[in-house]
């Protein structure tokens, strides 16, 4: 019964892998490459531009996901409590999960863009003498733009991911550890953090890979120089001249490595995601 389905993947993803595979390996009869070879490894791995994009990759998804993760653990905290208008602020903290990230980016650009709405709205109310003066958010070297719609797309799939937890585990460790004379701190530190951390891993994880290897949110939000690893990656496929190709599917197959290790660990992590009683 599985057979169709294994058959589709491995034919269009193990196959596409493979012929990237050996493609980053000089493997091009087209243009009359049959040897193989590491030397668009070599030339990647020395390239200053690629240096340059990965340190950027790395810093968009790191920042990304300890902001988001930051954020959703406060918020998962706040709404596991009884409070009026609890069912409304869930409600509304979940509202943008099925929101495309290149929808986000557009949204996002239209509010914090130097011609956005608050740029505009700042001039209006005479903070600032012309939209031009607005600081620049998005569209911008350090990649701020692509970290604020990675922000705010991720902290609600993560704090989903931990008020789930925290159904699960319900108030039973927290009241003994009360009993015992632990303060809210204490309670949170030695107790509540250790049972959600894997929570917290399993997710962080799942997020760093995505902000790692995604195309469109960078590809709108960032600048010519410096790119980000895959929006590299796919104006070196663009190239028309065959020859660069390897470089290319190099760049991809390094990609592709990264978030392969990061999905291994969270297959790892998310065992344990739930505690078991």
């Amino acid at each position: 019964m599985l057979a169709p389905a294994l058959a589709v993947i491995g034919l269009l993803f193990m196959g596409g892998l493979l012929l990237g595979l050996l493609q980053s390996l000089g493997y091009l009869p087209l243009i009359g490459e049959r040897e193989p070879s590491l030397r668009a490894y070599a030339a990647v791995l020395s390239s200053r531009s690629f240096l340059r994009s990965l340190l950027l990759t790395l810093h968009v998804a790191l920042v990304s996901t300890l902001l988001a993760t930051a954020l959703a653990l406060g918020l998962a905290l706040l709404l596991r409590q009884s409070f009026a208008g609890r069912r409304a602020m869930t409600f509304i903290f979940q509202l943008n999960l099925p929101i495309p990230h290149l929808v986000g980016a557009i949204a996002l650009a239209q509010v914090l863009s130097q011609s956005g709405l608050l740029a505009r709205l700042a001039a209006l109310l005479g903070l600032i003498d012309d939209p031009g003066q607005f600081p620049v958010l998005v569209f911008d070297p350090w990649g701020l733009g692509i970290i604020a719609e990675y922000v705010w797309k991720e902290t609600p799939f993560i704090g989903v991911v931990l008020l789930s937890v925290l159904q699960a585990l319900g108030d039973d460790y927290e009241n003994l550890a009360r009993s015992l004379g632990a303060g809210r701190w204490q309670r949170f530190r030695y107790v509540l953090l250790p049972l959600l951390l894997p929570g917290i891993l399993s997710s962080s994880v799942i997020v760093f890979a995505f902000a790692f290897g995604a195309f469109e949110v960078p590809f709108f939000l960032g600048v010519a120089f410096p790119q980000t690893l895959p929006v590299l990656a796919y104006r070196s496929y663009a190239d028309v001249d065959l020859r660069a190709r390897p470089e290319t599917m190099a760049m991809g197959v390094i990609i592709a490595a990264v978030v392969a290790a990061l999905a291994l660990l969270y297959m790892r992590l998310g065992r344990r995601a739930v505690p078991r009683g």
